[in-house]
């Protein structure tokens, strides 16, 4: 008998590691997406941002930028931080807290909201959907209720947010970023 419930412990315990590997695995295979759009993403108008700085609850800030491109933070006044992606915005904060204010602050910034992305064209409906890491074309027209009957489903494109109206022919499993504009074209049959 007791070594019929040492082998049920090990059988279990070789069950836990399997399942906690596979959370793991799970895990980092969609957290891979959210770090590097956290390190590559641009700020821009409508993003909502969370600065926190450790120990330091006066100076905890949200804000959602505006079209200035500017917040205003306690102590530094008003800073510019469209086109900056988070890291840069959290290096901008610590030289400025630095000496003057604290002698070596952590700073920590995330994106709270995404500015939207949009969709027009033959799609039920069109407008601004809230922006998601790993949305694809197919996935914002769901959002967006689908194709209607008209809906010419091989002529898709992508206006990135910046890239000065330059249309991009897309595919549906083309990722999209905050701030696209994605038209889906009239079919003539």
């Amino acid at each position: 008998m007791h070594y019929g419930l040492r082998f049920y412990h090990i059988i279990l315990r070789w069950t836990l590691y399997g399942i906690l590997a596979s959370i793991s695995h799970f895990h980092l295979a969609f957290a891979a997406d959210p770090v590097e759009l956290k390190n590559s993403y641009q700020l821009g108008t409508g993003d909502l941002i969370s600065i926190q700085v450790y120990g330091e609850d006066d100076l905890v800030l949200e804000a959602r930028l505006g079209d200035s491109g500017s917040i205003s933070y306690p102590f530094l006044g008003d800073l510019q931080i469209a086109g900056y992606t988070v890291r840069e915005v959290e290096q901008i904060i610590i030289r400025g807290l630095k000496g003057g204010y604290l002698i070596n602050p952590l700073v920590s910034v995330t994106i709270k909201e995404y500015r939207q992305f949009f969709i027009n064209g033959e799609v039920k409906s069109p407008g601004g959907f809230p922006f998601n890491p790993g949305l694809t074309i197919r996935k914002a027209i769901s959002l967006a209720g689908g194709f209607t009957d008209r809906a010419a489903r091989g002529s898709i494109f992508i206006i990135h947010d910046g890239e000065s109206h330059t249309q991009h022919d897309v595919d549906l499993n083309a990722p999209i970023r905050p701030g696209d504009i994605i038209t889906i074209e009239e079919s003539f049959f």
